[in-house]
């Protein structure tokens, strides 16, 4: 099969373009597969771990020399090629999904606004107590209600680049005795902040981050290993020093008005957590209102 959707083209040096990560993130996904596992012979004389390009890309149905090219960043390919090789590794949804996202480059989420409109400042306070934060691209928070505050910290407190999920939860020392299941918890809010920081290369806010995350050696490791997930909806269950056990429900949603900004929200899944949420609240706003400004806005 030769070339059948675009000419190899160059790229530039310096910070990894998308493509090229698509590449690299292939590559790491075609080295943990080993022939057994797809029913193709073995030989020992293997040097490198997992298939040889040449069995992707036959798996796949597409040339070896495109293969190549395509985990070296060189070219562009269509989603039907993309979806072939996704299902050659074994990708699972959330992979997949990943690797679809490079087919068209999404638009620079530096572009993002950081304001907030009256009407998700709203939300975000009618919602109290429970907890519910505004995230931008980049994950910053933009907005928080009393109850976000109480059950984690005010963000308000933080200096203004700290005002991030993905800090929040690596680098806040309380958060890994707060989240029962830390690990689970961490390694999958990566994997979805990976995914998207991926896309944007030239990014200076993405790069902070990571440079901030790869201080971790837990997120380190996890970073290198290109671990992508995809959002699923779950029930997190929190130690709270003040309320105890809470086990709460939790919600993402897109803002139509605002598309570059999720809403994220805590919802108790049982009366005992929605009591502690209440009780959490009283002696969280008592705080809130003495030591904070009104709006809930960094």
């Amino acid at each position: 099969m030769g070339r059948p959707y675009e000419a190899v083209t160059g790229e530039p040096s310096g910070a990894r373009t998308p493509r090229q990560e698509l590449g690299a993130f292939l590559r790491s996904r075609r080295e943990r597969l080993s022939p057994s596992q797809l029913g193709l012979p073995g030989s020992s004389r293997r040097r490198t771990p997992g298939l040889r390009r040449g069995e992707v890309a036959q798996l796949a149905g597409i040339s070896a020399s495109w293969y190549a090219w395509l985990e070296q960043g060189r070219v562009r390919t269509s989603e039907q090629v993309l979806r072939a090789v996704a299902r050659a590794l074994r990708l699972d949804a959330a992979e997949t999904a990943h690797v679809l996202s490079f087919v068209e480059e999404a638009p620079p989420a530096a572009q993002a606004p950081t304001w907030v409109s009256r009407n998700l400042l709203t939300l975000v306070r009618t919602l109290d107590p429970n907890p519910a934060v505004v995230l931008d691209p980049h994950w910053d928070l933009l907005a928080w209600n009393c109850g976000y505050a109480a059950l984690l910290t005010d963000p308000a407190r933080l200096p203004a680049k700290r005002r991030n999920l993905l800090w929040l939860v690596f680098r806040w020392t309380p958060a890994r005795s707060l989240l029962a299941d830390w690990e689970g918890e961490a390694r999958a809010l990566l994997g979805q902040f990976r995914a998207q920081a991926a896309r944007h290369p030239d990014d200076g806010r993405y790069a902070e981050i990571v440079a901030e995350l790869l201080a971790d050696p837990d997120a380190a490791r996890w970073y290198h290993r290109r671990e992508t997930t995809g959002f699923q909806p779950a029930v997190r269950h929190f130690r709270h020093q003040e309320a105890g056990d809470l086990r709460l429900r939790y919600v993402k949603l897109a803002a139509v008005d605002e598309p570059a900004h999720h809403l994220l929200a805590y919802l108790p899944d049982d009366r005992a957590s929605e009591n502690a949420l209440r009780d959490l609240s009283v002696t969280g706003r008592a705080a809130w209102n003495a030591g904070r400004p009104k709006a809930g806005t960094g």
